[in-house]
């Protein structure tokens, strides 16, 4: 069976996107080498990708660029690579490569994902469908990057939870940055 997670940044005080819905205060520190190994040896890793059609059109927008392989070349390569999932209705012809659209029931077709055959799948931003899976409980693991910076106001991931969810810290590792990443397992 497959396994779910969600890979997000956060703020201190725990937000994925600031008041305006940006999230640029997320990249800042992108010039530590061992951060950038770090990012680099995720996106080399394989897997596959769930993202919402937000998320979905920015990155699309960006990935297969000249811009993108000329400025973080082996992410590039590994964002264009993956099989990407887009949760969407309104979207048919998706226009980035290896991408299929799950356009009814996003609990039912993650559950159907899980239990086929195939790489574990990462959801990156899509906070909406994040919240969507988390109280489905459909979410295995999940991976944030902390970044040293305080919103004040935002979206949480977790917007419209009902019951607490509990979760056990796995790993997590510092950088020079001042980012901490951090990895929880359900239960």
């Amino acid at each position: 069976m497959r396994k779910l997670s969600v890979f997000n940044s956060v703020s201190l005080d725990g937000y994925f996107s600031d008041a305006d819905g940006e999230m640029g205060w997320a990249y800042a520190g992108g010039d530590d080498p061992e951060w950038q190994a770090f990012v680099a040896g995720n996106a080399e890793g394989g897997g596959a990708l769930l993202l919402g059609r937000v998320t979905y059109d920015m990155m699309a927008a960006f990935w297969p660029t000249p811009q993108a392989h000329a400025t973080m070349p082996a992410v590039a390569a590994g964002m264009n690579r993956m099989q990407k999932y887009v949760a969407s209705r309104p979207l048919t012809e998706p226009g980035w490569q290896n991408t299929t659209v799950l356009a009814g029931d996003l609990v039912a077709a993650v559950a159907a994902l899980k239990a086929s055959d195939g790489p574990d799948i990462a959801i990156l931003g899509s906070g909406q469908i994040t919240a969507q899976l988390a109280a489905a409980g459909q979410i295995d693991i999940y991976q944030f990057v902390t970044c040293p910076v305080a919103l004040g106001a935002g979206r949480t991931l977790f917007d419209g939870l009902q019951n607490p969810l509990s979760l056990r810290l796995v790993r997590s590792r510092a950088f020079r940055n001042g980012k901490v990443f951090s990895e929880y397992a359900c239960g």
